[in-house]
């Protein structure tokens, strides 16, 4: 039976709204959406339609994915976001799904390892509590990615042609889920990655919304990734911007992250603290200077290690769920790079004991 619900996913990664699409196929707008709702379309229309949206034919007959909707997500920013971008992530986030239970199915994934912090929702109490659940101490973060895979977060990528979409987050059958958009600077996509748990563990019920749960799952990403106790013990003295270019590497975020979180601590007062911000736009603009490398996914690394092994590429995967396989590289783009040696591979198989089903 041709699915609705799977044109509504093409037509929305596409970009296009019904009536766009209708023209596009030759079409009257009435007749798309009726195919939305419960339309049977004649073998011509579907060839029509997966020209149009490039995606197979086969792709039309799949049982129901599970659509991602604006209050199911938690996204990073929504003031320049439009319509048409919100849809078309959130539309990858569908696909992200299928992709997901796919691989799901073939591996033992890490165990989800988070704490429900929507009841109390304090940001700094949140961040030092989950360290020390997961005995992280006050040592900053080498690796922020790995270390959320390791506790079960499915983390994917979004290939979007846009700087307007963020990061989104997402629960979904009780696990987390977290998209990034790649285009950003490493410490732009580390403080990204931690803003969205933020919201997986303060705002995990979906009852709040707005720029007060913006504003605390910033704080929550601030405190996780630069901790009072070790921000106090290595800095306790602020001459000039060079000194913080520098400084911002031990924590791997952006200088002006670093130059925010002392002013909150109280480590530069208000007349530094609106020196350095001219400064740094002044110089750097939406740069980042002495910038890290951009971090890699220990998970989906192994994961195509192993199915490369097996002699499944990423287009048998792309075949078999009938999802272009652009969709799938982009789903991926930027967290896996090229292939590590065998041996640093194995060196990370106990941390994550993840092998075939």
């Amino acid at each position: 039976m041709f699915n609705p619900h799977r044109l509504i996913i093409a037509r929305k990664r596409r970009g296009l709204t019904s009536k766009e699409l209708a023209e596009l196929v030759g079409l009257s707008p009435i007749t798309i959406t009726r195919l939305e709702k419960s339309g049977n379309p004649e073998p011509s229309t579907i060839d029509a339609l997966s020209k149009v949206l490039g995606f197979s034919n086969e792709f039309f007959f799949g049982n129901d994915v599970d659509m991602l909707t604006r209050n199911s997500a938690s996204f990073r920013s929504l003031t320049a976001m439009t319509a048409k971008e919100r849809e078309s992530a959130l539309a990858a986030g569908s696909l992200a799904y299928l992709t997901s239970d796919w691989v799901t199915s073939r591996f033992n994934l890490p165990n989800v390892d988070l704490i429900d912090f929507s009841r109390e929702r304090e940001p700094e109490y949140a961040a030092q509590t989950l360290r020390q659940h997961w005995g992280l101490g006050e040592q900053p973060i080498s690796n922020v990615i790995k270390l959320l895979e390791s506790k079960g977060i499915r983390i994917f990528s979004l290939s979007e042609d846009t700087k307007n979409v963020d990061a989104f987050s997402c629960w979904r059958n009780g696990i987390p889920y977290i998209f990034l958009n790649t285009f950003k600077t490493a410490e732009h996509s580390r403080f990204d990655a931690l803003h969205e748990l933020g919201h997986l563990v303060l705002h995990k019920h979906g009852e709040a919304k707005g720029r007060e749960i913006e504003r605390e799952a910033n704080q929550f990403a601030s405190f996780f990734l630069m901790p009072s106790a070790d921000l106090i013990s290595h800095i306790q003295f602020v001459s000039s911007l060079d000194q913080l270019i520098k400084a911002k590497r031990r924590w791997g975020v952006s200088v002006a992250a670093l130059t925010y979180r002392l002013h909150k601590t109280e480590l530069i007062s208000d007349w530094q603290y609106r020196a350095f911000c001219i400064q740094i736009n002044k110089k750097f603009g939406t740069s980042e200077p002495n910038g890290l490398d951009r971090e890699k996914s220990v998970v989906w690394e192994k994961v195509f290690r192993e199915l490369w092994n097996e002699g499944i590429t990423k287009k048998d995967i792309a075949e078999e769920l009938a999802i272009p396989i652009e969709e799938i590289e982009s789903l991926v783009f930027g967290l896996v790079g090229s292939f590590k040696s065998i041996n640093e591979i194995i060196k990370n198989k106990e941390q994550f004991k993840l092998r075939l089903v």
